[in-house]
């Protein structure tokens, strides 16, 4: 993992946000305004209504998203790149997926669409329970397609996916409504692994609570995590997963399933609790309140036998009354036969934080790997005053060139790659995060929401 040693204390409570286990923002463009035209073919309509607005900026030619995905959307090829070709990714192409299939009409077209599958948000469980290797739903961190442009696309694919003339109604355009995170409920048990359940727990009016529990993990042999799924109620800025260091001091390791705050009742940094942070070692976590996620095919991470897990959970409630927190996390383990490379987690932090009140403020700061790393995912985290945190390439062949950008602070995307980027010594990236501090107060780094950070999360592996 990629530490500065004087943040060693004082991130870990936000190392895996998200992440551990582009680009288009939630807040960020939007559909592109445009006037349907009785002339216009359904086909067009996709593109101008669809496309233009929220999947072309990030897939065209030269992109880094382009050339990861193999799929270019810009207007002179869009068609011929989606409407039966194969797609890229290697696990949907394997079970005979085309980007749009051009196999027939109805039903069977539409499932043997891979475009469907990434973009059907509403059937999001399904896409990731039994598809862990499709990647993430489209458009990339941004919200959902609107259920109308589902239908418009879903009645397209099943009428054939024909390049002229008019298949669907214009008229399903006009459903503005979007999917939304199902009620919270307990995740069904994983087959090979287990659940961990943080149990309800009371946030006062207009408060932040964050908490840690230890949970024993009570395996007799080291196990492999290939999966990770966490639900939590609406509320969380985040839910982490962290273990321990062997040279962690018997007096400093907690009591299993006790609750430990941050915070005093005074808002006051509990000084026990900080001094467990100083051994903490990340495993997983979410700012999203439905997560799953699965490390390629053959990767995995080792958790040694007799595994403490240390949970933490932390809420946010700006409400006059009081909210309750409650997460389930199920961890799925990998055939230890089956692993070919071990996972390790590293973290890239920015401490040197000074945004002046009432201005915008870029801060840029540059990492470079000493080996030959394999990286598999990515993800940004900062806090409320984040407009835009961007990644960029550094040396080798796409120096320069973006990787990531992210414009929702609490639901930064992530970026998983099924070819893993492969970085060469002294090659890396440069993180760089726009700030609008709209307070009347410098804010700097610091552990609450009311302050900022700056931090990539990636998993990877080396030869």
């Amino acid at each position: 993992m990629i530490m500065l040693p004087s943040a060693y204390s004082t991130i870990r409570r936000c190392l895996l946000i998200g992440s551990i286990f582009v680009g288009c923002s939630a807040d960020g463009p939007g559909p592109v305004q445009t006037t349907v035209h009785e002339s216009d073919s359904t086909w067009g309509i996709i593109q101008t209504e669809i496309f233009a607005g929220q999947c072309v900026s990030c897939h065209t030619a030269g992109t880094s998203f382009g050339r990861q995905s193999g799929l270019i959307l810009t207007p002179d090829i869009a068609y011929e790149q989606l409407v039966g070709a194969a797609p890229t990714n290697a696990a949907a192409a394997a079970d005979g997926l085309m980007r749009v299939s051009d196999l027939g009409q109805g039903m069977p077209g539409l499932l043997k669409s891979y475009l469907w599958e990434k973009i059907n948000a509403p059937d999001q469980q399904h896409f990731y329970g039994d598809h862990p290797y499709y990647g993430e739903l489209m458009p990339f961190g941004s919200k959902p397609l609107t259920n109308g442009e589902l239908a418009f696309i879903r009645t397209w694919i099943e009428a054939g996916a024909p390049e002229t003339g008019h298949v669907a109604d214009p008229d399903l355009l006009k459903d503005e409504s979007r999917y939304e995170v199902p009620e919270f409920k307990p995740l069904a048990k994983p087959e090979n692994g287990v659940q961990l359940h943080l149990p309800p727990f009371e946030v006062q009016p207009n408060t932040e609570r964050e908490i840690f529990v230890v949970h024993p993990l009570n395996n007799e042999d080291d196990v492999f995590l290939e999966r990770v799924q966490i639900f939590m109620k609406s509320g969380s800025h985040h839910f982490l997963l962290y273990t321990f260091q062997d040279d962690i001091p018997a007096e400093r390791m907690p009591e299993p399933y006790e609750y430990r705050d941050l915070h005093n009742g005074d808002g006051q940094y509990v000084l026990s609790t900080i001094l467990t942070q100083f051994y903490h070692l990340p495993i997983s976590g979410s700012q999203w309140p439905f997560f799953d996620v699965s490390l390629p095919p053959g990767v995995a991470i080792r958790l040694p036998k007799n595994t403490l897990l240390d949970l933490n959970s932390h809420y946010i409630n700006r409400t006059s009354q009081p909210v309750t927190g409650e997460v389930y996390t199920n961890l799925h383990f990998a055939d230890p036969a089956a692993v070919e490379h071990e996972a390790r987690l590293f973290s890239l932090n920015n401490l040197d934080i000074s945004l002046p009140a009432g201005e915008v403020t870029t801060i840029e700061r540059d990492f470079t790997f000493s080996e030959r790393t394999h990286v598999v995912q990515l993800v940004s985290h900062a806090h409320q005053l984040m407009a835009e945190f961007r990644v960029e390439m550094i040396g080798g062949a796409h120096d320069g060139e973006l990787i990531y950008v992210a414009y929702d602070w609490e639901h930064p995307p992530i970026l998983r790659f099924d070819s893993p980027l492969v970085l060469e010594p002294g090659e890396g990236f440069r993180l760089e995060a726009t700030y609008d501090n709209t307070t009347d107060e410098e804010v700097n780094f610091g552990l609450l929401s009311t302050d900022e950070m700056m931090i990539l999360f990636g998993i990877s592996y080396r030869d």
